[in-house]
């Protein structure tokens, strides 16, 4: 029978074998990722832009990506602007055919706007439809400090932005949804709403009780929204 003294010896050995051809070796390490965002965009200038105004930046839904810029017109702003008049600018940026909306990019558009436009810098408002309204989450989170009203139509939410509500508090934002929506769910919005108010945030939600997916029609198409929009300043 082997001793226990010996077995102890012979596992020093073997261990200290080992760490007799161990090597030790340090470096460092770095890497930049970049990422190309591309949009196309219409801008419609007010008649008179010898005086600063303000800026509306409508964000469209998934139906209206690609190349034709024409489809910034079906829906929003510059639809209602066929036949009445804002004075405003209206910055419609579009989404490739298979991309989505992120929020530093826009942030960056919005800067290069408003740097070569009169624009009033503490009347910038932000609104969108479907996507686009979640966009309009995501780059208000992201930016808040830019945005005197938001404006979400039938938007998802995620949970990070539902977490994240509070950091919009301080802007006032008209929240509107279809309650037969079986695109985006209630659900989301109603959550972040209640979030929203638990801050006391200037927020109100309206939930249009014939309406589904489409609840951004009556809303665009309403001068009203646009009223209150132009009425509001960065504080």
């Amino acid at each position: 029978m082997v001793s226990s003294f010996k077995i102890i010896t012979l596992l020093c050995c073997i261990v200290f074998g080992l760490n007799a051809f161990a090597q030790e070796t340090s470096g460092s390490f770095s890497t930049q990722i970049t990422t190309t965002y591309s949009y196309g965009y219409l801008l419609n200038k007010p008649k008179n832009v010898k005086s600063k105004k303000p800026l509306i930046v409508f964000l469209h839904g998934s139906g209206e990506r690609g190349t034709d810029l024409e489809k910034l017109k079906i829906h929003g702003p510059l639809k209602y602007i066929q036949n009445h008049e804002l004075d405003a600018y209206i910055l419609a940026p579009q989404c490739p055919e298979i991309g989505n909306w992120e929020a530093e990019s826009l942030y960056q558009l919005i800067q290069k706007i408003v740097k070569e436009n009169n624009i009033d810098a503490n009347r910038i408002y932000l609104t969108g439809l479907s996507m686009g309204g979640w966009g309009a989450w995501d780059l208000a989170l992201a930016h808040p400090e830019i945005f005197a009203a938001l404006v979400p139509i039938a938007s998802f939410v995620n949970q990070m932005q539902e977490d994240d509500a509070c950091k919009v508090k301080d802007i006032p934002i008209r929240i509107f949804h279809g309650l037969l929506d079986d695109v985006v769910v209630l659900n989301s919005v109603t959550i972040v709403f209640k979030n929203l108010k638990s801050c006391n945030a200037d927020v109100q939600l309206t939930i249009f009780a014939d309406a589904d997916h489409d609840s951004w029609s009556r809303v665009y198409d309403n001068p009203e929204v646009y009223d209150w929009m132009l009425q509001q300043v960065k504080k």
